[in-house]
């Protein structure tokens, strides 16, 4: 009994100092508005993150899972004991304090500054955002993630669990199940046939992430997990049990030799009961182990299924639209041929109208030669030779202007053309309103000259 007593104590004893070198500060990385999923910081070692399986923090984007990359970034601590953040040319970028970091160069960070790891999508917030804390392992353990490889070392190196004698130090194997029940006086109404102890890693070779089957899987693992957890409990019974007997004999002050005989098998029994206790939780352990990374290969598959068939759906959304748009080019080709033959007979008729105003202007060309050639001819003074100004009929009906009339008869009295005398002459306003409209449409060299005229003839009547 000393003995157990005294194992019981260095099992404590070991617990303790366990405990007290984890209540030490930590560095870690706690996640905004979320109360798990913190990262750990470890001390003298590079710590990874991304979605990768060779990181050591993993993080799988549930919204896009190309938001985080394989290996996204990393964490080192410098000597005297500030760290760094390291972008390892991300997709999406490591974002501290709101501006995003270079690529492949150290940024240094103090404590509570704020890291985000991607973008924002659709308006949401940014799922993976964390401060940077100094604080006690004690208050934030329970809110720290598991390590990538701690994990995968647990999987595939797990060193199996020897027995020690009682008394010495010297190791056994593992005792059989069945020991258990030939060495044990107590009830056997609480034991329960343990579950393989084969795990699906050992099994066999693994097949592709995306072909095994899930659900049978997953409810193989829950059903062992049951299976474990009773084991668990009937066994802790059975040392209370054991444990409660212990302390009766001990209390007893004479012990004959059937009860040190009892005492004896009761210690045999606490230690495979306590063997058999670390075996399950082992077993138990490994299976939600295996269970959490089935969960997380399932997660993945779907969140790449949702992946597939928005980008189906997209492809089908691109092929209607370039259907829609095949249409509206076929309208438009259509429209503008359309167009061209309205086009083409605009032109023709603007041709048309063209060449009507082509001869219009011929036409009117040759009307005011004519009437510039009935000027020159008809209404001419014979004197002055040029057109009629306040014109002058004498008695014979020859016309003159008044200008020029008026200075030849001043040297003879008779008509400049019939040589017949002047009996009387008479204003011919007729001529003079028919030159004026006439003069209107000739050139502006010829009115000039004409208004000219009209006020060398009136300055010298002044005169």
């Amino acid at each position: 009994m000393e003995e157990l007593a005294k194992e019981v104590s260095s099992l404590s004893a070991e617990e303790g100092e366990e405990t007290s070198k984890q209540n030490g500060q930590i560095w870690c990385l706690k996640r905004i508005g979320k109360d798990s999923g913190w990262l750990q910081l470890f001390e003298n070692t590079e710590v990874t993150i991304g979605r990768g399986l060779n990181v050591t923090h993993q993080i799988l984007s549930v919204s896009c899972p190309l938001m985080i990359s394989r290996n996204h970034c990393m964490f080192k601590q410098r000597e005297h004991g500030q760290w760094t953040v390291t972008d390892n040319e991300s997709l999406n970028g490591v974002w501290v304090n709101g501006t995003r970091i270079s690529p492949r160069k150290p940024h240094v960070l103090q404590q509570g500054d704020l890291v985000r790891f991607g973008v924002p999508l659709d308006g949401n917030p940014v799922e993976f955002e964390y401060v940077l804390l100094h604080s006690s392992l004690d208050k934030i353990k329970d809110f720290l993630s598991k390590t990538a490889g701690a994990e995968v070392k647990a999987l595939t190196s797990r060193p199996k669990k020897s027995k020690r004698k009682f008394g010495t130090d010297e190791t056994e194997p593992n005792i059989s199940k069945a020991k258990l029940y030939r060495v044990s006086n107590t009830d056997k109404s609480h034991g329960l046939p343990c579950p393989p102890a084969t795990l699906p890693d050992q099994a066999g070779p693994s097949e592709p992430s995306g072909r095994f089957t899930q659900c049978s899987d997953s409810s193989q693992h829950l059903t062992s997990l049951k299976r474990y957890n009773e084991n668990l409990k009937a066994l802790k019974e059975r040392m209370g049990a054991t444990q409660k007997r212990a302390a009766e004999l001990e209390g007893q002050e004479a012990s004959s030799l059937e009860q040190r005989q009892e005492m004896e098998a009761l210690q045999e029994q606490m230690k495979l009961l306590r063997g058999e206790l670390n075996s399950q939780q082992e077993l138990a352990r490994q299976r939600m182990e295996i269970l959490e990374r089935t969960v997380c290969e399932e997660e993945r598959r779907l969140a790449m299924e949702r992946i597939q068939q928005k980008e189906d759906g997209l492809k089908k959304q691109l092929e209607e639209a370039l259907k829609e748009h095949r249409k509206v080019i076929e309208e438009l080709k259509h429209e503008r041929e359309g167009f061209q033959e309205v086009l083409q007979a605009k032109d023709k008729e603007l041709k048309v109208t063209k060449e009507e105003k082509e001869r219009a202007r011929a036409q009117k060309e040759e009307v005011v030669s004519q009437m510039t050639e009935v000027l020159e001819n008809e209404l001419q003074c014979i004197i002055c030779s040029e057109l009629f100004i306040e014109a002058v009929t004498l008695s014979c009906a020859h016309s003159f202007c008044q200008h020029c009339i008026a200075d030849w008869r001043r040297r003879r009295d008779e008509c400049p053309i019939c040589r017949q005398p002047i009996v009387s002459q008479a204003r011919s306003l007729v001529l003079d309103n028919c030159i004026d409209r006439m003069v209107e449409n000739l050139s502006t060299v010829m009115r000039e000259r004409r208004t000219a005229l009209i006020s060398q003839r009136k300055g010298e009547r002044s005169a």
